[in-house]
C-alpha cells in the first residue's frame, strides 16, 4: 500500500475554542478593552459547554494578563489595544500545554522564592498547619498512593505563608495545571514518591527552622528532581 503524506490532525480543546471565540469578539469590536464579561454560568450556557472548560479558559487568559478579575467587579478585558490582545490570545492558544518540563521549571523559580519568604514569615501556627499537611501527604505517599491533592495543598500553603499575594496568585494558577499534567503522564511512580517525601520534609524543616537559604535550596532541589523524573 502506498504511503500517503498526511499531516496529524490536531484535536481542538474546548478551552481553546472558547478563547478563539473571545478573540474573534475582541477583533470584531463586540468585546472592547475594559468590557465586563458575563458570569461564568452565563458563558457556559451560551457556549453550550461545561463550566469547567469556561473556567479553564478564563484562568489561562487571566494568568497571561488578558483578563482582569477584581472583587465585586467581575472579570473584564484588560485595558490593552485590540491588536495586542489579539496577539496575546493567539500566543496563549499556541502555547504547548504538554511542555511539562518548562512549566515545572517556571514553577520552581516561583516556589523557591516563596519558600524563602515562608521561612522568613511563618508563624508557629503556619508551621504547625504546614506540618499537618505534610503528614497527610506522607501517610498516603508511603502507601504508594499518588497523593496529588495533598502534595498540591502543601505547596499552595507555602505560597500562602510567603505573604506575597501576587506570588501566591501565580503559583495557585500554575500548580494545579502542573499536577494535572503530571498525573496524566504518571511522572510520580512509587519509587519517586519515597524520595519526594524526604524532599518535602527538608522543605518543611527549613521553614520551621526559619532558614530562608535552606528553604530556597530545598525547594530548588525538589523541583530539579521533579524535572529529572520526567
Amino acid at each position: 500500500m502506498k504511503d500517503l503524506d498526511l499531516a496529524p490532525i490536531a484535536i481542538t480543546k474546548p478551552a481553546d475554542m472558547i478563547m478563539v471565540q473571545l478573540r474573534d469578539l475582541i477583533s470584531a469590536g463586540t468585546l472592547k478593552p475594559g468590557d465586563k464579561l458575563p458570569p461564568e454560568r452565563v458563558l457556559a450556557e451560551q457556549f453550550g459547554i461545561g463550566r469547567g472548560y469556561v473556567r479553564e479558559a478564563l484562568k489561562r487568559l487571566e494568568f497571561y494578563g488578558i483578563l482582569k478579575t477584581l472583587p465585586q467587579s467581575g472579570t473584564r478585558v484588560a485595558n490593552l489595544s485590540v491588536r495586542l490582545l489579539d496577539g496575546l490570545i493567539a500566543n496563549v492558544i499556541r502555547l504547548e500545554k504538554s511542555d511539562l518540563e518548562a512549566m515545572i521549571e517556571t514553577r520552581g523559580i516561583m516556589e523557591s522564592g516563596a519558600a524563602r519568604l515562608a521561612a522568613q514569615r511563618a508563624t508557629l501556627k503556619d508551621s504547625d498547619h504546614l506540618e499537618h499537611l505534610f503528614n497527610r501527604y506522607k501517610e498516603k505517599a508511603l502507601k504508594g498512593q499518588p497523593a496529588m491533592d495533598e502534595d498540591m495543598l502543601f505547596h499552595l500553603k507555602i505560597a500562602e505563608i510567603s505573604g506575597n499575594r501576587v506570588l501566591q496568585s501565580l503559583i495557585s494558577l500554575l500548580v494545579p495545571e502542573v499536577h494535572h499534567l503530571s498525573f496524566q503522564k504518571n511522572t510520580c511512580p512509587p519509587e519517586r514518591l519515597l524520595v519526594a517525601v524526604k524532599e518535602h520534609e527538608q522543605i518543611l524543616q527549613a521553614i520551621q527552622q526559619k532558614d530562608p537559604d535552606k528553604a530556597f535550596e530545598a525547594m530548588q532541589r525538589h523541583m530539579q528532581q521533579t524535572t529529572a523524573s520526567l
